[in-house]
């Protein structure tokens, strides 16, 4: 795995890494978004011959996060699952059952749509819109916080506080030689807000056009790459 890369927010300590995670040091705490367990199967049913390889792949690349920052929580901003349960969630549970001791703070996404009992059997906490620790705030959908990052950064009875949010699958796109371009995932920071990438690699990426100031970290041959 190749080196994480530092980031810091409100004095506290992050490190991005390739595999599209994001781990706070201080809170010991692995943060993912858009994970969407279950689509390949999703597809499957649909009769479009995804392999189920690209999902065991993503739990694989979990696994060797979690065993590389040994994290005591991890939090994802939404979209955890995909659909309804299928075959590949009942994968989920038997490699939930390695990590007993981990806990799983879901904030839920559009598409995590399975009912409360089958997150409770999982060990998985919801939190619905909004997931809050230290001054830092967890949601699936920026635009679901009407005015959040469209302000100076928002206060609270803390002090400043920072919201991470997911959802669009950020990407940026890298001008080549000649009119050449490639478009990479990536993580975007602006002055309120972050945006994570997702972190299935079966997703499309939405691209971003980041303000001067905005801070903007690319994903590009399994390193992080700061832009601006």
């Amino acid at each position: 795995m190749h080196s994480p890369f530092p980031h810091k927010i409100l004095n506290q300590q992050f490190w991005l890494t390739a595999d599209r995670t994001l781990f706070w040091e201080q809170e010991k705490a692995l943060v993912v978004s858009d994970l969407h367990f279950g689509k390949t199967g999703h597809f499957r049913k649909s009769g479009i011959a995804v392999p189920q390889s690209v999902y065991k792949e993503d739990l694989q690349r979990l696994v060797a996060q979690i065993q590389h920052f040994q994290p005591e929580q991890l939090i994802i901003v939404g979209d955890m699952f995909h659909s309804d349960a299928n075959k590949e969630l009942e994968l989920f549970l038997k490699w939930r059952s390695d990590f007993p001791n981990l806990q799983i703070q879901l904030i839920r996404g559009n598409h995590d749509i399975l009912n409360e009992e089958w997150y409770e059997k999982a060990g998985i906490y919801l939190s619905l819109p909004t997931f809050t620790m230290n001054r830092f705030h967890f949601v699936h959908d920026i635009t679901d916080l009407p005015g959040a990052g469209l302000s100076p950064a928002a206060s609270t009875k803390t002090g400043v506080s920072y919201f991470f949010s997911g959802h669009i699958h950020p990407g940026i796109r890298i001008q080549g030689a000649g009119r050449q371009s490639l478009c990479f995932p990536c993580f975007y920071f602006g002055k309120q807000y972050a945006v994570l990438p997702a972190f299935s690699r079966f997703t499309g990426v939405a691209l971003i056009d980041p303000d001067d100031e905005d801070q903007v970290f690319a994903i590009v041959k399994n390193a992080v790459m700061r832009l601006q």
